[in-house]
């Protein structure tokens, strides 16, 4: 490998170094330790040093160096992991470079062009491979090396490493982290002893910066049950974030795909670099502070002053922007931000050059000057370019009559305020979508009602309107402390789907999005889905007591925002809980504003809630029970067991507490979890429980504790709710409600905010990464056992060779899947379907593992036989082997009787396995997936299974002439390399013969009259049979030789058509003491999964 000159000092080099040849320019040398005579003591220290310092010269023992006579200075230009490669660097330089070099006068020029042409052969190497890292050179060394310590696919992508101790037990070694696409390793050799880790992300059960006595801050990782510690590490919170986004990065791709979004950093696993991994993690970050849509990425970040005129001071934070929004957060602890869209922004001027200033108009005579601001004409002319606003002077006065026109065309919609959609230039919606909120329709407000709580009603909606006159109102209103505590007082009903709107972003979505939702609406109407099939049973459940739910007009609005909802994203489709809240949401907004409220609750604000494995509630559930651990300790001593818990709150977190409370005090909790996320929920679920912590504490059982629990939220009220009892949801337990004492909603989550306010919303998302790797793992534990629970009861493999088993046929699985965004395997991967049918393999994944684990070494990846033996498996002839169907393959072969293998085997040579075309193609596998499942054929399927006879040898049909020529040549392809091979490859030519004289006797019996030619055929054929494994080539040329007794006796008698029975076969074969020797001979089941396991990774990095 060709290096970038690099200047070294030869002074004591010669005690590391020996040289294997020079000339006038150049030297070869070999690592003392390595190659001919090293080891020893010297290679020992040597080896250690190289490791300890990160030397190229551990994995590249061989070296170039460049000097001239006149010169002390030396330059390494290349390395070689062995001689040959060196080699071939050498004789290059000999043929290319030696004779040019004459013409150069000064060793300056010589050293000179050496150098451009080396680096001028690395640039060319590097131009499509390296062209992303940040230091090309260093990390070509750094690859290099994990290449050859790892022996891993070259399609592996290295992403990034760094110098680390690695802890075995209480003694750490010293050595390097390699961080790629797929795996984790390690590798450390100090004075003889090596230590080497590689261990995939998908088998990772946690991931996390932990700190204890011993080690200050370090690295957990927590993979098949065994801890890993990392520490010394230099940039430990880098490493750690690039460790959590590949470890996420896989989960999503490998197990739950109905999250992965292809992301333009991540969207080939052949090019992800360390500097996409970071912008992907702050645009990440980026997009849950301000929520905005998906497609946002971060794109520059610069520190300024904002002028706050409702402060009348300058505040310093961080203009983001994006590629449609700008957006400034406060770092001084007032907790503004804003959030302003490309869209609104009308011009933007620079003031003089000494502040640094720039203003930003916007959209209702509205500005934001921002100071101090580095960089901030190129700023202005990125937001002008995004805005499409031209930056030259002659423009102002288009520009002022720009903000004219926006003006007037303001202060019109001010008097019509029918037309408002206009406003963002949406279409005429469908005459069939609804266009006020359920609540205006079913509950108007009595202008003249001076009720005490109307009057309250009236004064929240004075203290909002004051604080849209400071703030701001609409998409560039200001967030700060005040808005929440607005929030928390509880919002207007008639202010409340404008907010959720705006807190969500979901006012962003149907800006940008004109006339989607109605068209969504066309084309969904009369589909018929599974999805649509599940809206229509629980429509009917959703609030019936509510009026708006008891008349078709909100029953309509329902059907068509899930049923919308559904066809934009059939990977969700519709989910139990999604009709709860979407009701709620249609009281308070207009039907298309619910649309775009359930997207972004959906995509947004509950990743990964409303899919058939609920992964982002059980998350949450989970980060919900590390809070309670640190914020309720007595609750845990109590209940060592807080699993209760989160079966108990599973409904909070999936409707967000509307299940559990009734309707005037749930929206409540909803209007903080628009405007906190999920941090509301958490902070409220704590409170209910500190509330209730002393009955909780002195209960006996769970159902005691559910019974507190249903109670208490019976008692919770909202006494300011202008609503009248028609319109409030009854309690379950309403009977009961004098008893206990009532609880305000209000004064609750002014409880929460006040006791659990401090948890961050940073602190949270880590937790729900970090416990996302568990929550998975779980659920794919849960897969595997139940799936070898199955499975154990109709083989003889132990449990802990089935767990073995299963983990190499999941990893098969992945194996193709690491590398590409469209291997099939990962395309047939679904986790809503069955335990058996969620990880299958094709033929080719398949064969590999199969030519690993079968036990007579007769089938490998490239045979036939690995098709046939798949044809015979595969059932259902989809295409695709589950687990359960390769066991039983597996344990036939491993623990089957004589009897039962030899069936296998004469079954492989028979339809459907055999006569189907030899070509490898095989049927693709239905297209699976949600509404895609016939219920009727599982039960079909089921039905015929239970009803299955046990197959007979009588049951099977003869094997004609051609099959069983090619089974005679299987059997000796399965003797080949025994240690009895010549006995096996005799018996089985005595057998071929008996059973062609057999048939031939047979044949004479119902032909009396036939030639004589036949029974001279058959007699030469049996004299064949009797000589060929005697002459010694059986051993050299098993299938050609073992093949030609049947082949010939067969070409002699083509045209008498005859075939064998399996009980002839069996019977002859039975009569062979050493063929029945030979198949029950017993096969040691773990040596073989263990040799499996470490050849399966290496024979993918050999292909």
């Amino acid at each position: 490998m060709w290096l970038k000159p690099d200047e070294i000092l030869l002074k004591n080099a010669f005690k590391l170094w020996v040289t294997e040849d020079d000339n006038e320019y150049f030297v070869l040398q070999r690592r003392r330790g390595y190659g001919d005579g090293g080891g020893g003591l010297t290679g020992l220290l040597v080896g250690t040093l190289d490791t300890v310092l990160d030397s190229t010269s551990k994995v590249a023992p061989y070296r170039i160096l460049h000097h001239t006579p006149d010169s002390q200075v030396y330059w390494s230009i290349a390395c070689g992991v062995t001689k040959e490669e060196i080699v071939q660097h050498w004789e290059w330089l000999q043929q290319n470079i030696m004779r040019t070099l004459s013409v150069f006068d000064s060793s300056e020029d010589i050293t000179s062009f050496v150098q451009g042409k080396i680096r001028g052969l690395i640039a060319e190497e590097g131009k499509t491979s390296l062209v992303l890292e940040e230091d090309p050179e260093k990390f070509r060394e750094a690859l290099l090396r994990f290449e050859k310590w790892f022996e891993l696919p070259p399609m592996e992508k290295l992403v990034t490493y760094y110098s680390c101790s690695y802890w075995r037990g209480k003694v750490p070694c010293q050595g390097w982290l390699y961080l790629s696409t797929n795996f984790l390793c390690f590798y450390s050799y100090l004075l003889g002893a090596e230590v080497k880790l590689i261990i995939s992300w998908d088998e990772i059960w946690r991931l996390e910066k932990t700190s204890n006595v011993i080690l200050t801050e370090s690295i957990h990782v927590l993979a098949h049950g065994e801890d890993h510690y990392f520490s010394m590490l230099m940039h430990l919170n880098e490493t750690f974030v690039i460790m959590e986004q590949l470890a996420d990065y896989s989960v999503k791709r490998l197990f739950d795909k109905e999250s992965f979004q292809r992301e333009p950093a991540l969207s080939d696993p052949l090019q992800i670099t360390k500097r996409g991994l970071e912008a992907h993690a702050k645009s990440e970050q980026f997009r849950t502070f301000f929520r905005l849509p998906k497609e946002e990425n971060l794109l520059e970040v610069h520190e300024s002053f904002l002028w706050v005129p409702f402060s009348h001071f300058n505040t310093l934070g961080k203009i983001c922007l994006s590629e449609n929004y700008l957006c400034f957060a406060s770092q001084d602890g007032s907790q503004c931000h804003v959030i302003i869209p490309m869209r609104e922004v009308i011009n933007v001027e620079k003031s003089d050059a000494s502040s640094r200033a720039l203003t930003v108009c916007m959209r209702g005579k509205r500005a934001l000057r921002f100071s101090e601001v580095r960089g901030y004409q190129l700023l202005a002319n990125t937001i002008r370019s995004r805005c499409g606003i031209s930056a030259s002077p002659q423009h102002s006065a288009s520009s002022e009559a720009i903000r004219g026109e926006c003006q007037s065309l303001i202060n019109h919609f001010e008097d019509n305020p029918e037309d408002v959609t206009l406003m963002v230039g949406q279409k005429d919606s469908s005459k069939a979508v609804s266009t006020e909120a359920l609540m205006t329709v079913f509950h108007p407000q009595d202008v003249e009602n001076l009720e005490p709580k109307m009057l309250k009603e009236k004064m929240k909606e004075q203290s909002w309107n004051i604080h849209f006159s400071e703030y701001g109102r609409g998409t560039s209103m200001f967030f700060t402390r005040k808005t929440r505590d607005l929030i928390v007082r509880g919002v207007p009903e008639a202010l409340r789907g404008e907010l959720w709107m705006l807190f969500s972003g979901a006012v962003n979505d149907m800006a940008t999005h004109p006339g989607y939702y109605s068209d969504l609406v066309e084309q969904s109407l009369g589909t018929s889905t599974l999805a649509t099939d599940e809206i229509e049973r629980d429509l009917h459940r959703s609030l019936p007591e509510h009026p708006a739910f008891q008349s078709d007009t909100g029953i309509s609005a329902l059907r068509r925002v899930l049923t919308a909802y559904a066809y934009r994203n059939p990977k969700i489709g519709y989910c139990q809980a999604m009709n709860i809240l979407t009701s709620v949401l249609l009281l308070y907004a207009k039907e298309e504003e619910a649309f775009w409220l359930l997207v972004a609750v959906c995509e947004r604000m509950l990743p990964d809630y409303f899919n058939r494995r609920i992964i982002g509630a059980l998350v949450d559930q989970a980060v919900f029970e590390d809070l309670i651990r640190e914020n309720l300790p007595q609750l845990v001593e109590h209940m060592t067991d807080l699993s209760f818990f989160s079966s108990v709150s599973l409904s909070w977190f999936l409707t967000l507490f509307i299940s559990v409370l009734p309707i005037e005090s749930a929206v409540n909790v909803v209007d903080c979890f628009f405007y906190d996320g999920i941090k509301a929920i958490l902070q409220l679920g704590l409170a209910v429980l500190d509330y209730n912590l002393g009955a909780l504490i002195s209960c006996q059982d769970d159902a005691e504790a559910v019974t507190i629990l249903n109670k208490f939220f019976d008692s919770v009220t909202n006494k300011d709710s202008p609503l009248p009892s028609t319109v409030q949801q009854a309690s379950v337990g309403n009977n009961d409600r004098a008893s206990h004492l009532k609880v305000d909603i209000s004064e609750l989550i002014r409880e929460a905010y006040e006791k659990y306010g401090n948890i961050r919303t940073e602190e949270v998302e880590s937790s729900r990464k970090r416990n996302k790797l568990h929550v998975i793992q779980t659920l794919e534990d849960t897969t595997k056992q139940n799936v070898i629970r199955v499975v154990t009861q109709e083989v003889q493999f132990s449990a802990s060779h089935l767990d073995s088993l299963y983990n190499l046929f999941k990893r098969q699985h992945f194996l193709c899947c690491y590398w590409t965004m469209k291997s099939p395997a990962l395309l047939h991967h679904d986790p809503s379907l069955a335990y058996l049918e969620q990880y299958q393999l094709g033929f080719q994944q398949f064969s590999t593992l199969f030519s690993l684990l079968e036990p007579w070494a007769f089938c490998n990846s490239k045979s036939p036989l690995s098709l046939w033996v798949f044809r015979l498996i595969d059932e259902n002839q989809d295409g695709l082997v589950n687990f359960k169907e390769f066991c039983f393959a597996l344990d036939t072969l491993y623990s089957g009787s004589f009897t039962n293998k030899l069936k296998f085997l004469f079954k492989l040579h028979l339809p459907p396995a055999f006569d189907l075309p030899e070509d490898g193609v095989i049927k693709k596998s239905p297209e699976r997936g949600r509404g895609k499942v016939d219920l009727q054929a599982y039960l079909k399927q089921w039905q015929n299974e239970i009803l299955r006879k046990e197959e007979t040898i009588k049951d099977l049909p003869r094997i004609n002439q051609t099959q069983f020529i090619q089974f005679s040549k299987t059997l000796y392809n399965i003797f080949h390399g025994d240690p009895e091979e010549e006995s096996l490859y005799r018996a089985v030519a005595h057998v071929t013969s008996l059973l062609l004289r057999m048939e031939e006797v047979g044949r004479r019996l119902q032909e009396p009259s036939s030639p004589s030619e036949s029974t001279k055929s058959a007699g030469a054929a049996e004299e064949e049979e009797e000589e060929e494994p005697s002459a010694g080539e059986a051993s050299t040329t098993p299938e050609s030789s073992g093949c030609r007794s049947s082949h010939d006796a067969g070409a002699d008698l083509t045209e008498m058509q005859w075939s064998f029975s399996f009980e002839q076969v069996l019977a002859s074969l039975l009569n062979e003491p050493t063929i029945v020797r030979f198949f029950e001979r017993p096969v040691d089941v773990h040596t073989k999964l263990g040799q499996a396991r470490v050849a399966q990774l290496k024979l993918k990095a050999n292909k």
